[in-house]
């Protein structure tokens, strides 16, 4: 071997073992930057297992407040134990870092101090110490806590995600490195034994040759990596575009949706789910199971945990519109749902998880029931109606003649006594009576603008006296004038009915609030309460500190005859008139009641008009006279006493029983001075049609009309039309008497033509 040679290759293996010994080296600085980016990267779960842990106690504490279930508790305790050790693993991790210690130093009474102050509210819970748990609240001191925690815990992942990132960077500036010395000592290599070769011409050309095409190919190559790394970075962005739009649609939906997997674990739960059904990411059937709370079939029926929705999907039931009711034992009201469910199946068919969608049908259900309730009391005052009108019929006979009988037997005590007896029973049938008619919207009403805060004012002045020193009265009146469109004798009869009500209410006494408000009610409003109209209102609010009512006896307070008093102690009617005066009088009634807590009612009552209609006055009393009366009644025992009435008083008359015979007569050519007509009577028209069509025959004749009740041919939006004159069944014979020459003398009006 040539000396050159032998140079040559000395200087190959002194050029091997130096990159042989750089490489030793640089892979051992390699490996140990592997080692800090590894240590930075347990810093950084650390981390976040401490900030998980911290959030669990918030968690637990949180739903111990809302349901006190045991289970929450005792997670609470386990998660606070755990923390004390993960912040000093958590110390130990980031120990060659000062400024991680010191931070971390910082953080770690903040942490214990949150946890002290949940720990602190779920005591004060359990205690039911509201005033406590109030003062805890208003000090809003955990919030800011676990602001500045989660702020501190944010500082201490970005230092270390930093530490990591330039870990990571040394570690392949090394491997760049070493790659480089790996290269070029074979590059060297390759040329000490090119040298040494000695290759021909023809070789080396061959191997410049296969060099040009590998740099030809590697630019190919990394043409191509740049291409495909454009389509990534594209598709990446779409990606992330279409997972927001899921997300943000999925987050928006009003109805709760549930994603749970074959055992029962929630996997994915939308805001409406964790809003409505207090769903956590935790909760799985089991825990389901264990909270306090019922759930109901949508009649009612008690759900057995086997038959809950989540347990039927996972069976693989597939299911729409299944009705549960969810009641809280922690006093919160039902809520209804409609659930749908469908089973997941994975490449094998199993049921691998489920989808549930909970649909909150909490407001159309009570929306429901309060139309039903609405069409009930409507379908009473129907009914109520067409009872009235015949026993006023009755009750005008007996009134009458008892009436008579009184004056005839004065002579007579025993038996005059006995008919004074009769005549009260009749007086109070009647005005029971006239208590159904208020109830059925069938009194006749008189209207006009009426200035509430002063009406009230009066009413709490007749009040005192009436409900005794133990109740105290107070106001809250409106500013200004407060004007409403009604009948000023059925406001006081009603704000009486309600401040006795109360009173009954409060035997050991307590307070009467009278308040007046100008209210606007909205659309929302009216479709979520049938039958009202929406717009301004004069809001009459009647409040006590009483007993208060159950939601079952508020749905029946309106009926007529039902109460909760002793018997003897109250006829049932006092709300039911109330209700039947505020709807026809174009208003709406709500009862706002809580048991233990009082009850408040409120009348929303039509605004006024700016002008005042006056009331009618009755002619001073007469005996009688000598004029001819046309009397139209079917009922016979009502017009024989009606004409015996009436000739007593000097009067005489013509009768018939329908508007037909009545029609007859008239086209006979029979001379009378006044009509006197029921307004449901037989024969193809009303009393208020037959009136019309002797107007045309007779022009400006007298007209009396004469009812059980207020019919519809006589009324005009909740009052009696222009120009009528009524006189309501039951009636005495003085009364007649008035009315009738009342309606002689002009007080009444004349008979029109349509």
């Amino acid at each position: 071997m040539i000396p050159s040679q032998r140079v040559i290759l000395a200087a190959g293996l002194a050029i091997l073992l130096i990159i042989t010994a750089a490489s030793i080296g640089l892979d051992v600085k390699s490996r140990g930057d592997t080692t800090w980016a590894n240590n930075a990267v347990e810093v950084l779960k650390k981390i976040s297992d401490l900030r998980v842990l911290v959030r669990s106690a918030e968690s637990a504490a949180r739903g111990y407040e809302l349901y006190r279930s045991r289970g929450f508790s005792d997670e609470f305790q386990a998660t606070r134990v755990r923390v004390a050790p993960a912040l000093a693993d958590l110390k130990r991790a980031v120990r060659d870092n000062p400024d991680q210690v010191t931070l971390i130093e910082t953080t770690e009474p903040l942490i214990q101090r949150r946890i002290d102050i949940a720990a602190e509210a779920m005591r004060l819970r359990a205690a039911h110490d509201d005033a406590g748990i109030a003062a805890l609240q208003g000090k809003a001191e955990g919030r800011g806590l676990m602001d500045t925690v989660s702020a501190n815990l944010d500082r201490l992942t970005a230092a270390e995600e930093k530490l990591l990132a330039a870990r990571e960077a040394d570690s392949r500036r090394t491997g760049i490195v070493l790659l480089g010395i790996d290269v070029a000592g074979a590059v060297l290599i390759l040329l000490l034994v090119v040298l040494l070769m000695r290759e021909t011409q023809r070789t080396k050309s061959a191997l410049q040759s296969t060099l040009h095409e590998t740099r030809a190919a590697n630019e190919a190559l990394e043409a191509a990596v740049a291409e495909r790394t454009e389509h990534l970075v594209a598709a990446h962005d779409e990606l992330r575009l279409s997972v927001n739009v899921l997300q943000s649609t999925f987050n928006s939906m009003a109805e709760a949706v549930l994603v749970i997997d074959n055992q029962g674990d929630v996997l994915l739960s939308n805001q409406a789910a964790e809003r409505t059904l207090v769903h956590r990411p935790s909760m799985n059937l089991q825990s389901m199971r264990d909270r306090a709370m019922t759930v109901t079939r949508g009649d009612g029926t008690p759900l057995r945990f086997d038959d809950l929705p989540s347990a039927r999907v996972l069976r693989g039931e597939e299911f729409d519109e299944l009705e549960i009711v969810i009641s809280a034992e922690s006093g919160s009201p039902p809520r209804h749902f409609i659930v749908s469910g469908r089973p997941m199946r994975d490449a094998q068919s199993a049921i691998s998880g489920a989808v549930l969608v909970y649909h909150d049908a909490t407001a159309s259900r009570d929306t429901e029931r309060q139309l039903a309730q609405s069409q009930k009391l409507d379908a009473i005052g129907k009914l109520t109606g067409g009872v009235a009108h015949d026993f006023n019929n009755m009750l005008t006979v007996i009134s009458g003649n008892t009436e008579t009988l009184v004056s005839e037997l004065k002579d007579q005590p025993e038996p005059q006594r006995v008919a004074k007896l009769i005549l009260e029973a009749a007086d109070r049938c009647a005005e029971l009576i006239q208590h159904l008619l208020a109830f059925a919207r069938k009194q006749p009403l008189q209207p006009r603008d009426v200035e509430v805060n002063a009406a009230l004012t009066d009413i709490a002045k007749l009040l005192r006296p009436t409900l005794g020193e133990q109740i105290t009265i107070e106001t809250a009146l409106e500013q200004g004038s407060v004007t409403s469109h009604i009948d000023p004798s059925r406001l006081t009869n009603a704000v009486l009915n309600m401040a006795i009500n109360a009173r009954d209410a409060m035997p050991n006494g307590g307070k009467l609030l009278l308040e007046t408000h100008k209210v606007e009610l909205d659309e929302a409003y009216a479709q979520a309460n049938p039958g009202v109209v929406p717009g301004p209102y004069v809001m009459v609010a009647v409040s006590d500190t009483g007993t208060g009512m159950s939601k079952e006896i508020q749905e029946q307070a309106f009926e007529p005859f039902f109460t909760t008093k002793e018997v003897g102690k109250g006829s049932g009617l006092g709300l039911s008139m109330v209700y039947g005066f505020v709807r026809q009088s174009g208003g709406h009634i709500k009862i706002y009641s809580e048991l233990g807590h009082g009850t408040t009612i409120k009348l929303y009552l039509p605004p006024g008009q700016g002008e005042t209609e006056a009331t009618g006055t009755v002619a001073a009393p007469a005996a009688g006279g000598v004029e001819t009366i046309f009397v139209v009644e079917d009922d016979n025992l009502v017009r024989t006493f009606v004409t015996a009435q009436l000739e007593s008083l000097g009067y005489r008359t013509i009768a018939a029983a329908d508007s037909r015979a009545a029609l007859a007569l008239i086209d006979s050519g029979v001379a009378f001075d006044l009509l006197f007509t029921d307004v449901v009577i037989p024969g193809g028209m009303s009393g208020r049609e037959l009136a019309e069509v002797v107007a045309k025959r007779r022009p400006g004749l007298k007209v009396l009309f004469t009812s059980g009740y207020t019919d519809d041919a006589i009324m005009q939006q909740g009052k009696l039309g222009e120009g009528v004159l009524l006189l309501t069944k039951p009636y005495r014979r003085n009364k007649l008497a008035d009315m009738i020459r009342h309606a002689l003398n002009g007080g009444g009006a004349e008979a029109k033509a349509s």
